[in-house]
């Protein structure tokens, strides 16, 4: 009886040494999966611009195209925050990218012009549905030094590449208030169609407004001339150059990312 107890006693033990490795290999492998998954990816370039992962060294530049174009983002953005631009809420902001990111919901970039590296607003894919879905919905915002010079046109269309080639969906859809007629242009030459009227369907700098809806299908034509190729990956590390001065923009040319 002693001898059976004494090796089943070291079976248990040797069991329990298995689990122990086990699980410290198991460990390590999920670290290093969130070190690759959270690792920066690659920019993503269309025409004159390129589309970049937000990373905390992009703080100045981001805070100071913010405070900039303020009076010009608020009227179609939600309410700001009273910490908006510091840089513990750049840090939050970071933080719900990268968990969308890790989870398969969502894409954000910030969009800089390729020839300088100036920071010129950014676009994001939000509310991303798998399943019987397979769709997302986009949001964009371009700095009022830059607006209605093409780049959220071109910015739409790398996002909308990535949206359709890289991650297999079928649909991205839009949401744009009736009287933001620069971000509505910027939809329409994308090639997404308008769908209806959704009223009091966001609430947008502290009131719930109505809003058009629109989409796009990955296999609806693509009218942009950014658009019709597939967006190459740029490798390297960049300097993002920030800009607070420029000609005033009359209107906002997109909603916030």
């Amino acid at each position: 009886m002693k001898a059976r107890t004494c090796r089943a006693s070291s079976s248990n033990r040797r069991r329990r040494v298995e689990r122990r490795g086990a699980a410290t290999r198991l460990g390590a492998m999920g670290w290093t999966l969130n070190r690759l998954f959270m690792r920066s990816a690659a920019p993503l370039r269309c025409g004159r611009v390129l589309l970049v992962e937000p990373t905390r060294s992009l703080f100045e530049a981001w805070s100071l195209l913010r405070e900039t174009s303020r009076q010009h983002l608020e009227p179609y953005e939600p309410a700001w925050a009273s910490d908006e631009l510091t840089r513990s809420a750049f840090r939050r902001r970071l933080k719900r990218y990268r968990l969308d990111r890790v989870r398969g919901t969502g894409a954000a970039f910030l969009v800089v012009r390729a020839t300088d590296q100036a920071l010129l607003g950014g676009v994001a894919l939000t509310n991303i549905r798998r399943g019987v879905t397979q769709s997302a919905s986009v949001g964009y915002w371009i700095g009022s030094p830059f607006v209605r010079r093409g780049y959220a046109s071109e910015a739409l269309a790398g996002v909308l590449r990535h949206a359709f080639d890289d991650l297999g969906l079928n649909r991205v859809e839009a949401a744009c208030m009736p009287s933001n007629h620069a971000s509505i242009a910027v939809l329409e030459r994308g090639g997404f169609r308008r769908e209806g009227l959704a009223r009091r369907y966001l609430m947008i700098n502290r009131v719930f407004e109505d809003h058009l809806l629109f989409a796009r299908l990955r296999d609806d034509v693509r009218v942009h001339p950014g658009d019709d190729k597939r967006v190459p990956r740029l490798g390297g590390d960049m300097a993002i150059r920030p800009v607070a001065s420029g000609p005033p923009g009359a209107a906002a040319e997109g909603q916030a990312a």
